[in-house]
């Protein structure tokens, strides 16, 4: 095993890691605080890191054991399982940040005229259509035969097929990568542009507000003035910051895959493995990344493990009273933030 072999492997384990572990922790807190999975944004959370468990348990051995080994596993029928596994779950967690970021555009931009959208079940009715896509795509793929092993991705995936059915493939290919990638992206960066302009204003009414409330208060000293100011100004920046850091976490992640895969279809191209395998990896890091970029940072979600670290340390937990009152307010703007 050559040195780029091997921090193929490093970056993988570590990736597989991470992905098990903190999609894990997401699930468990959404099972042990009904709170966090009581709105839509909690039943599509569920969904997306279910998904992001999945891949990681049944998808990312396969494929450390093709960087590992260089062949598919020997078992008939199990890479066109895994392959069907991997297409499906893809587009699936594609689609579910979408829907995600959607849902926040709706609750951040129409509080009252969409509340009765943001509802259990009519998240369950989105995510329907979001499995019926995606279990199309593996289903057709499946059907065609184009599922199996890829020397250049090391995986069990989307495959050439031979050069007659190349035009039907080229074609399959770019309308799942427009339904898996490209439509998401655009959801994505409308709804993040939505919000970003809701919390534009947001802060320029706190800020008249504040203004107007720092020049009735005459006796506060400027330096408290000018503090009070400060804050504002960075409230406006970290919002502008995690919208910007969701879109461009999903464009490192699926967009080197996305492209390879495009241009592997030119006949005279042939892929590097090592950029294919990184490649694919980005992918799998996005399983890894979303529960801390978007949950687990979040003041519920890190009430909840310390609860549950204190209940496995046998102490009892710190005094939670003032924190409750403000969970469910909390809840809204933590579970619909950007992927």
């Amino acid at each position: 095993m050559g040195t780029g072999e091997a921090l193929l492997v490093g970056l993988l384990v570590l990736v597989l890691a991470v992905a098990l572990l903190s999609n894990a922790l997401v699930l468990l807190c959404c099972a042990c605080r009904a709170e966090l999975r009581a709105r839509a944004s909690g039943v599509l959370l569920v969904n997306l890191s279910l998904g992001h468990l999945l891949l990681a348990a049944l998808d990312m051995p396969f494929t450390l054991f093709g960087v590992l080994q260089g062949r598919p596993p020997s078992a008939p029928g199990t890479c066109q399982a895994i392959g069907f596994l991997d297409t499906f779950l893809a587009s699936n967690a594609a689609l579910s940040v979408a829907a995600l970021s959607a849902d926040q555009w709706l609750a951040v931009g129409f509080p009252l005229r969409c509340a009765g959208l943001l509802r259990p079940r009519n998240a369950g009715l989105l995510l329907a259509c979001a499995w019926g896509q995606s279990l199309a795509f593996a289903v057709a793929a499946l059907g065609c035969s184009w599922l199996g092993y890829s020397s250049a991705f090391a995986s069990c995936s989307l495959r050439l097929p031979p050069e007659s059915e190349h035009l039907r493939f080229a074609a399959f290919t770019a309308a799942f990568h427009a339904v898996g990638f490209a439509l998401p992206l655009a959801v994505l960066c409308l709804t993040s542009l939505g919000v970003l302009r809701e919390a534009r204003s947001h802060c320029r009414r706190m800020d008249t507000a504040t203004r107007k409330a720092l020049v009735l208060l005459t006796d506060l000293h400027p330096s408290v003035r000018q503090r009070c100011l400060i804050q504002q100004k960075r409230r406006h920046h970290r919002a502008t910051r995690k919208i910007g850091v969701s879109i461009a976490t999903f464009l490192i992640c699926f967009a080197p895959y996305v492209v390879t895969r495009l241009v592997e279809l030119v006949p005279s191209v042939t892929v590097n493995p090592h950029w294919g395998i990184l490649s694919k990896c980005l992918t799998y890091s996005k399983a890894a990344a979303d529960p801390f970029m978007c949950f687990l940072l979040c003041r519920p979600f890190r009430q909840v493990l310390a609860a549950m670290a204190h209940q496995l340390l046998k102490r009892s937990p710190p005094p939670a009273s003032a924190h409750h009152s403000s969970l469910d307010a909390e809840n809204d703007s933590c579970l619909q933030q950007s992927l």
